[in-house]
């Protein structure tokens, strides 16, 4: 009993200790994104850009493909369901929110972690090792202006932006399926989705999607900038950076959903 305390109270010690490290990694980029151009040193723009098209167009193919499946399983999932009651005629008004508020920005959120916060990553811990991080010091740049803010920014542009193109792939993909098996019209279908799924049920998505680039980011800096050990150090980091900001997404996604249905 002794030695599981001790083990529950030293990872409860470090994971207190990495959430305060991503926050105050956050607030300094906040920091330099507003006074870095009144002191000289602004936040690198092109370096924003590189990562911003890194992360959403090159990432077009696999959030299409998953997008279009996931928004044909819903539907193929919802006719099933109310076929028991009879109601399959409502199933565009489940799959209108249900893609808007929760499926949509929760693989988008999913994938751009897997795909993008490994990256992040291991580039981070490869800096690191080498002590590149070092270096930057040394020439009086500082890393979270130059390798943090960046990041931070193109999560904060391209994962909502990703979480829009999403809603409409999936929304087009469960139409596929809906105006083949009900047999309603293609307009029919958009007239039904335009009554079921209202502007604010779609900016409750983008909403959450915002907050999933910012834990992206930041895990994947956090995870990244504790990497020691070589290569093998950094393939640990990048991994632990993919699960717990998969983990991270899904517990916000629960809170944030329980927090706006209730309030």
């Amino acid at each position: 009993m002794r030695r599981l305390a001790e083990t529950v109270g030293r990872v409860t010690i470090e994971g207190v200790a990495e959430i305060g490290l991503g926050a105050v990694l956050f607030l300094e980029s906040l920091f330099w994104l507003a006074i870095g151009p009144t002191r000289k040193q602004p936040v690198r723009l092109g370096a924003a850009l590189e990562q911003a098209l890194e992360i959403g167009v090159r990432g077009l193919p696999i959030v299409t493909a998953l997008s279009l499946a996931v928004g044909m399983m819903v539907a193929i999932q919802g006719i099933y369901s109310l076929s028991v009651f009879g109601a399959e005629s409502k199933v565009t008004v489940g799959i209108a929110l249900s893609v808007t508020r929760e499926f949509a920005p929760l693989i988008t959120g999913i994938l751009i972690a897997g795909r993008s916060g490994s990256s992040l990553a291991a580039r981070i811990g490869s800096m690191k090792i080498n002590e590149e991080i070092n270096a930057l010091h040394a020439m009086g740049i500082n890393p979270v202006r130059y390798l943090v803010a960046p990041a931070l920014v193109a999560m904060i542009i391209m994962v909502p932006a990703l979480t829009w193109y999403a809603d409409m792939v999936a929304l087009a993909g469960a139409g596929i399926y809906v105006v083949g098996d009900l047999g309603i019209s293609p307009g029919a279908y958009i007239s039904e989705l335009q009554s079921a799924c209202g502007v604010n049920d779609v900016m409750h998505g983008i909403g959450k999607s915002v907050l999933f680039g910012v834990i992206i980011a930041m895990v994947g800096v956090v995870n990244g900038s504790q990497a020691a050990g070589g290569a093998e150090g950094i393939g640990r980091a990048t991994t632990r950076s993919v699960v717990n900001a998969i983990s991270a997404i899904v517990v916000t996604d629960m809170i944030f959903a329980f927090v706006v249905t209730h309030t």
